[in-house]
Parts: structure tokens; C-alpha cells; sequence
């Protein structure tokens, strides 16, 4: 990746020769001293600091000056933004979010009975949990295109997190209120990240650790799809692939139903070319979307008129009737799982937001609008606390169906509401129809579903563009592919994390060179002819100074300077009197720092070489006057760009015997 340097003076750098003589400092013109900034007392700095941390774009600007009926609506209007844009909503809105709403629908109810199973809930959980949660999100979140409901990382997670903790199978009701518990934490989490605006937290997942995680989720996702497309009765409860493929293949004799496979395979095969119509041609965006939908009759349909079910083939069963039940009462408050019940809510609070977040600024940037996080959070955790005490899991931001909901013409957040009274209707009728619906076909849609999580595109661009961020994108899959959801997203977050200390720990420091002809001096590596000065040596810190860096900065340069002095010794050239520090990119210094450049002053001068210090930005020295260090070093010797220093070196040299 090429890294810009930063402008000194203005030039046009494509016209430099690689023969002009070096630029002559002398005829430089007027000198300008480095600034000190106005000196702010102890509460106007921690005031400042508090509004850029945790108020950078200034929320309550729009309320300045503003009549106090005003503040109240406008106040209203951020904490429910439907009383803004249901302002200006009318029948030409409507259309567009009817039919998006409708086709979500279609696409989400059969996705949200398969999604449970993932978590290792009955059916009717899912379908709950694209009711309620629909319409808080309706009311409160600021996307227009975002499609709420069950999704299956998080589906996965949930299930995988809890059944470490209860069996399922064995503890059916304990299970069921843990996963309502770890669902009320959640949205707990979600709403104060909002609430105490540190949404900028889920930006400690880089991007590369989330397209690894995903992927291999969805790998995992797929590979555990095969006991229903297969028809495997006794599979295995690890998630691992190595575990899966035994069962799989140690199964092949006795353990397969074929009837079931050629219901799951024929139906995968029609999906996967639906969606393939989709992608060719964005105009039939609906036959992918309808697709899921009518495999489910058409399968159900099948099953029913030649009771595959009694050759072997396994079906849904009963899918209880009614709307969601209050589950305020199965919540734990109290007890040993209520702490477990908080772990698992905060991990997967916390994925549910990284991906709704992202989904939400995906379609925003695409439709021309902006979203606010910190709202989205709010709402997202609103929607998932009134949802854990109406028998919902933990429901999040779609991709498949905000892309769904987006191409099929949505305007507003009416689409979700649309889609949570079409699921309300198959609640109260239409579930008793679902009873001969083969599990193979939920199978065959989750797998289509999750297949475009595999992002192999995007891991290839992070190939070519950081090795780093790819280590950490593969640690991140390989973790969830071959051992666990929890071990891999352990990888993501560890290598995310020891990225952000190497770069903190270790920062760029460059050696530069006059640009022949110019005022300008660049890295050495980046600008092969930039020119050394005879008798200086010029070196840039990229990165603030901090105890965690401050050795390392202090003894980089210095092995800076005894390179260049080994390689002047060799050519016979002038002695090195001059070192230069170029502190433009320096946003900030500690005590350490402080200390650190100090001790380079310190080793200077026994070496008989003169420390100068080029363009220290406000606070940095702010900080080095307060210390005394600038009295040490001399005033005199703080320029305000490497070219005034370099120059000051130059006559200095002219004028020694």
C-alpha cells in the first residue's frame, strides 16, 4: 500500500528530474518559528477531550437556540425517528415498502424456522423473533433498507455458546431460559454501547477478522445442514469439520436417507440457480427471494401427497400456533446463570451489532444518507430487551434480507413491519401447514443462504493489500472451521488486538532525502533519488509517542544515525553533525516520550551531534515546553519544517573552520 506523505510546500513533483543540483538551503526564504498554543486550564482540557471521545459529531447542535416545543419534538424525533420520516410518508412510499415487505416475508419465514434449529430452539422461536423485534426497530432505527429478524452467525453462536453450558436435549427448559437470559443481556449491551456512545468498540473486529470469522461460519453453518439434507438420525454435536466429516462419512452405509437426499439436493440445486438468475440480472431480484418460499411448498407438498415421511424422510412436525407468549418470567435474574447468561449476551450482542452496523452503513452510502450508530445500537438493544420478554432470541440486521429488501424498492422501515404482519398471519394460520415440511429443505435453504458469507473475493484484495490483516482473516476462519465458533472468534479478536499493539508498539520510523530542486524531503525507500544532506541526517516518526513505543522510537533513530555514519565512514564522506527529527506525524507525546527524546539529546551530545526537532504539532510541544526539554535542546533548535532545519545545519557547517 503506498503511503502519502505529507506536503511541506507545494511543487510539482512528476517534473523533478533525477539530475538537477541538490536545492541550495541558503536561498530559502523567510524563516517561521514553531507556534505554542494558548495555554487551557485542567476542566477546558478534560471538557474537550469528553466531547471528542465521546461527542465528536456533536449531537446536541441542532438544538441550540431552538424553542422549547421544539427540543421536545426534535427530541422525540431522535430517540423514535418514525416521527420524522412518518412526516412525509405517503401512498407512493407505501407501495415500494409493501411490496419489499411482502418479499422479505417470503424469503424470512422459511429462513427463521431453519435459523432456530441452528440454536437449537422449536421453530416457532424464529418465526417470534421476526415479529416483535420488527416493529421496535420500526419505531426507533435510523436505516431505511435493513431487514431485522434471525440470522444465522448468530444463530450458530447462540446455540454453540449455550449448549456448552445446558443440553439441550436433556434441559430443554433450562436451555430455553438461558437463551431468553442471554438475550435480555444482549440487548442490555447493545443499548448502553448506544446509550454511553462507545459504539466504537465493535471497531476492535477489524474488517479482515469479521470476512474470516463470517466465512467460516458459514462453512460450519453448511457442513452442519448435512444431517437434514442427508437424513442422518445419530450426527455429532461438535462443530468442527473434522468431527462433522466422520460423522458424515461414517454414516454412509446405514445412515442416510435417500429419499431425503434427493429432496435436499434437487432443491439446493434450485435455490443455488435462483439466486444465480438474481445476480446475472438484478430485474429478477424476486426469483431469488420467492425461491425459499415455494421449495418449502413444493417440498412440503411432496412429502404430504407421498408421505415420504413414513420411508424415513424427517419433517418439522408441529409448529405451535399463536403469538409470542410473555417470557418475563423465564428470564434469570438471579441464580449461576444469570452470569453465564451475560457472557453469552455480550458476545453475541456484540457480533449482532458489528453486523447490523455494517449492513446499515452498506445501504445508507448506497442510498445517499447517513445513519447514526450510536441510534442504531439503541434501537437494536431496545428491540432484543422487549424481545427476551416475548419469548424472542436474539434478532439483528439481515444481509441477505436487507439486500432483498433494498432492490425491491423499500422507502422507509414500514418494509419490517409488512413483514412482521405477514409472519403474524403464518402465526396465527398458517403454521399447522408447515407440519409435513421436510427438515432437507430447510437444510437446502440455509446452505444457499450462508453460501455468499464465503467472501473469497474480499479475502484475496486483503491478500494483496496487508499480509497482516490476512493472518488474522485465515486465523480467524481456520478457527472456526477446525476447531470452534468461540475458538475462532477468539483468533479474530486476539490478532485484532495484537495488530493494533504491534503497530503501537513498533511504528514506522523513515529516513528522508531532499527531492533535488525542491523544498521537499520524502522517504528514501518510497523516492529512490531523494538526496541525503552532507553532514545531516534526516528521520520522520510516524506515530505518536507513548511508553509503549518510547525505547523503541529512541533506539530506531539511533540505529538510523549509526547506519548512516557506518556508510559516511565508508565513502569518505563529511561527519554527521546534524540530526533532524521531522515530528509532523507525532499527534501526541507522554512522560515517557518526553523522557526517551531527553535521553537521545543526552547520547547526542557525548557523540558531538546537535538534536533538532522539525514541526512539533500543538500538543506535542505544548508538552516539551512544559517539561523543559525545548530549554535543553534550545529553541533555536525547533523548526518549524525539516527545510528551515536542514538550512540552519547548512550555514552552521559553512560556518565552522
Amino acid at each position: 500500500m503506498v503511503h502519502h506523505e505529507p506536503d511541506e510546500a507545494t511543487a510539482d513533483e512528476a517534473s523533478i528530474s533525477t539530475q538537477p543540483p541538490l536545492y541550495n538551503p541558503s536561498q530559502a526564504p523567510t524563516v517561521y518559528k514553531v507556534g505554542y498554543p494558548q495555554k487551557k486550564n485542567l476542566a477546558t482540557e478534560f471538557t474537550n477531550a469528553l466531547r471528542e471521545t465521546f461527542f465528536h459529531d456533536n449531537p446536541l447542535k441542532q438544538y441550540k437556540d431552538q424553542p422549547g416545543s421544539t427540543k421536545l419534538m426534535m427530541g422525540l424525533q431522535f430517540l423514535f425517528p418514525v416521527f420524522d420520516w412518518g412526516r412525509t410518508y405517503n401512498l407512493n412510499k407505501f407501495k415500494g415498502d409493501l411490496i419489499a415487505g411482502l418479499t422479505i416475508a417470503s424469503l424470512c419465514i422459511p429462513q427463521d424456522i431453519g435459523y432456530s434449529k441452528l440454536a437449537y430452539l422449536d421453530p416457532q422461536y424464529g418465526l417470534y423473533s421476526s415479529f416483535i423485534p420488527p416493529l421496535i426497530y420500526a419505531a426507533m432505527g435510523s436505516s431505511r433498507d435493513i431487514a431485522i429478524g434471525p440470522v444465522a452467525v448468530v444463530s450458530l453462536l447462540l446455540g454453540s455458546l449455550l449448549q456448552n453450558e445446558v443440553d439441550h436435549e436433556k434441559n430443554k427448559e433450562e436451555y430455553l431460559h438461558l437463551a431468553f437470559t442471554a438475550t435480555f443481556f444482549a440487548g442490555i449491551t447493545q443499548a448502553a454501547l448506544g446509550f454511553l456512545r462507545l459504539g466504537f468498540l465493535i471497531d476492535f473486529l477489524s474488517h479482515a477478522a469479521i470476512v474470516g470469522f463470517m466465512g467460516g461460519a458459514a462453512i460450519t453453518i453448511a457442513l452442519q445442514q448435512l444431517k437434514y439434507v442427508l437424513g442422518i438420525r445419530n450426527f455429532t454435536k461438535e462443530t468442527d469439520i473434522v468431527s462433522v466429516m466422520e460423522s458424515v462419512w461414517g454414516s454412509v452405509h446405514h445412515g442416510w436417507n435417500w429419499q431425503t437426499v434427493v429432496i435436499g439436493f434437487t432443491f439446493l440445486a434450485f435455490l443455488l440457480f435462483a439466486k444465480y438468475i438474481g445476480k446475472k440480472n438484478k430485474k429478477y431480484f424476486w426469483v431469488p427471494a420467492i425461491a425459499p418460499i415455494t421449495s418449502v411448498i413444493l417440498a412440503t407438498l411432496f412429502v404430504y401427497l407421498f408421505r415420504a415421511d413414513k420411508q424415513g424422510v424427517q419433517i418439522v412436525n408441529k409448529i405451535k400456533k399463536g403469538i409470542n407468549p410473555s417470557s418475563v418470567h423465564k428470564i434469570y435474574f438471579t441464580g449461576p446463570f444469570v452470569a453465564k447468561g451475560f457472557k453469552i449476551g455480550v458476545i453475541c450482542g456484540m457480533i449482532g451489532l458489528t453486523e447490523a452496523v455494517a449492513i446499515g452503513r452498506t445501504f445508507a452510502a448506497m442510498k445517499d444518507y447517513q445513519i447514526d450508530g450510536n441510534k442504531e445500537m439503541v434501537a437494536l438493544g431496545t428491540m432484543n430487551i422487549v424481545g427476551s420478554m416475548t419469548s424472542c432470541y436474539i434478532a439483528t440486521g439481515s444481509f441477505s434480507r436487507s439486500a432483498v429488501n433494498f432492490m425491491a424498492g423499500c422507502r422507509t422501515p414500514v418494509s419490517n413491519v409488512i413483514m412482521s404482519m405477514v409472519v403474524l398471519l403464518t402465526l396465527l394460520v398458517i403454521t399447522p401447514l408447515f407440519k409435513y415440511t421436510p427438515n432437507a429443505i430447510l437444510g437446502s435453504i440455509i446452505i444457499s443462504a450462508v453460501i455468499g458469507l464465503v467472501d473469497y473475493e474480499a479475502a484475496i484484495l486483503i491478500w494483496k493489500v496487508d499480509k497482516m490483516d490476512f493472518i488474522a482473516c485465515m486465523g480467524a476462519f481456520f478457527g472456526v472451521v477446525f476447531k470452534s465458533v468461540e475458538i475462532g472468534l477468539l483468533i479474530a479478536v486476539s490478532i485484532s488486538f495484537a495488530k493494533i499493539l504491534l503497530q503501537v508498539t513498533r511504528p514506522r520510523t523513515v529516513l528522508l532525502g531532499n527531492l533535488a530542486g525542491t523544498t521537499i524531503y520524502r522517504n528514501t525507500e518510497q523516492y529512490p533519488h531523494a538526496r541525503h544532506v552532507p553532514g545531516v541526517v534526516v528521520v520522520r516518526v510516524d506515530s505518536a509517542i507513548y511508553f509503549s513505543n518510547s525505547n523503541y522510537v529512541r533506539e530506531r533513530i539511533l540505529r538510523w544515525l549509526t547506519d548512516e555514519e557506518d556508510k559516511v565512514k565508508a565513502d569518505g564522506l563529511p561527519k554527521i553533525n546534524f540530526l533532524v527529527v521531522e515530528m509532523s506525524p507525532v499527534i501526541d507525546i507522554d512522560t515517557s516520550g518526553i523522557h526517551a527524546l531527553e535521553d537521545l539529546y543526552k547520547n547526542l551530545q557525548k557523540r558531538g551531534i546537535q538534536l533538532l526537532l522539525s514541526n512539533p504539532g500543538s500538543a506535542v510541544i505544548e508538552k516539551l515546553h512544559s517539561s523543559k526539554l525545548t530549554e535543553h535542546i534550545g529553541n533555536n533548535h525547533i523548526f518549524l519544517t525539516v527545510a528551515d532545519a536542514v538550512r540552519f545545519c547548512t550555514s552552521k557547517s559553512m560556518q565552522e573552520p
